[in-house]
């Protein structure tokens, strides 16, 4: 095996890579892209590659390359790094290992790019998926850590459900930092990752965690470039499941899934997800809904209402809540509407309500009254209700 430093921009097919840096050396013969037409032959150079996209991440890297390091894969494996605009030790980190990585037979593509910003997590992403030679792709950031099963049993996995994004059960670190979201990414069935889709919690199956075949990737297509600020892998979720792509989770703990404050999910705002969440729900479900009702007559619920397209809001038959004193106000008057007379939207009891619904109560947060109400209805989630909070 071999390591390959990726250079110019003609050496790929998808998209350019700027100002990389290193040059090329390979002992596969050809160019990369006469390597990059073999592949789309199904004629691939490494059974998996591991997409790792790298910027300032020298805290992190050498456990996370350890982790590449200690895999038990039997197959051929690669690693393809893009290193966006680094300005730490994180590429002498990268040159380190290699030598490790190629001695056990994991083939390393390095390529990057040194303007004086970083392009972005999309765009280094794509660039590591572009400069990669695997039939099948292992997603991983650079702050994570793989258990040493983890491409193995994604591997088998993929190979039943090739249309698929598999996942996996993850560890959170430190310990008890984020709770709830880790106990929802490790607790929702099979059905639940395609109707839990429109969540605050974002994908059902983390990013971190994906592994799917090339092929069913480059059908989908590319993660969005806009840069910081940008829910790139939200954006690419969606586009998987408009192009009828499954979700799957192999319920084994296969990542430590670090949290920090330099994570850059932290540089997207509350109200651009938002945004994306109530448009990807009314194209998925409302605009084929005739009618349906918005459990939680307070904050978000009100704020749903306020969002939706006003062919929307007119198919909203009523709010339902259990707190007697929004239910005795009667109704919700959309005073911010120019319609008059404002449109006035009757409050009741959840067991007096209508399905479907959009409900709009977070889950996990009231020591099990909601779903308790919620089982007494005896609904089908995904038919008659959707959670969106």
């Amino acid at each position: 095996m071999s390591v390959t430093f990726v250079s110019g921009p003609s050496k790929l097919s998808q998209g350019q890579v700027e100002d990389t840096t290193r040059s090329k050396i390979t002992k596969h013969g050809g160019s990369s892209d006469q390597r990059r037409l073999d592949c789309g032959r199904e004629d691939y150079l490494s059974d998996v590659s591991i997409v790792l996209p790298v910027h300032n991440a020298e805290r992190w890297l050498d456990q996370c390359l350890e982790s590449v390091l200690d895999q038990d894969f039997q197959g051929s494996m690669e690693l393809s790094v893009f290193n966006d605009a680094s300005k730490d030790n994180s590429m002498n980190i990268i040159e380190k290992w290699q030598t490790k990585l190629v001695k056990k037979g994991i083939h390393v593509i390095i390529g990057g790019q040194e303007s004086a910003c970083p392009k972005g997590v999309g765009f280094a992403k794509n660039q590591a998926i572009a400069q990669s030679f695997g039939r099948f792709l292992c997603f991983l950031d650079a702050d994570d850590v793989m258990m040493p099963q983890r491409v193995r049993v994604q591997y088998d996995a993929a190979l039943a459900l090739p249309h698929c994004v598999i996942g996996c059960q993850v560890k959170r670190e430190p310990e008890g930092s984020t709770e709830r979201y880790t106990r929802w990414i490790n607790s929702l069935t099979q059905e639940q990752l395609l109707t839990q889709v429109f969540t605050s919690h974002g994908p059902t199956v983390i990013m971190p965690t994906w592994f799917c075949s090339r092929q069913w990737l480059d059908s989908v297509g590319k993660f969005d470039e806009s840069g910081k600020g940008v829910p790139e892998d939200l954006l690419f979720f969606y586009e998987v499941i408009r192009k009828g792509g499954g979700m799957s989770r192999v319920d084994r703990c296969l990542l430590v899934y670090r949290y920090h404050s330099e994570a850059a999910t932290h540089a997207v705002l509350e109200e651009t997800i938002w945004k994306e969440r109530v448009g990807f729900l009314e194209e998925r479900v409302l605009n084929d809904w005739p009618s349906f009702t918005i459990w939680n007559a307070g904050k978000q619920g009100r704020k749903l209402y306020r969002c939706l397209a006003a062919a929307n809001q007119k198919k909203v038959v009523s709010f339902c809540d259990v707190d007697q004193s929004k239910i005795t106000k009667g109704f919700y008057t959309y005073e911010e509407s120019k319609i008059e007379p404002k449109p006035q939207i009757p409050i009741c009891h959840f067991m007096e309500a209508r399905p479907p619904f959009i409900i709009c109560v977070k889950l996990d947060l009231t020591g099990g009254g909601f779903e308790e109400n919620l089982n007494s209805l005896k609904l089908k989630e995904g038919v008659d209700y959707y959670h969106f909070s």
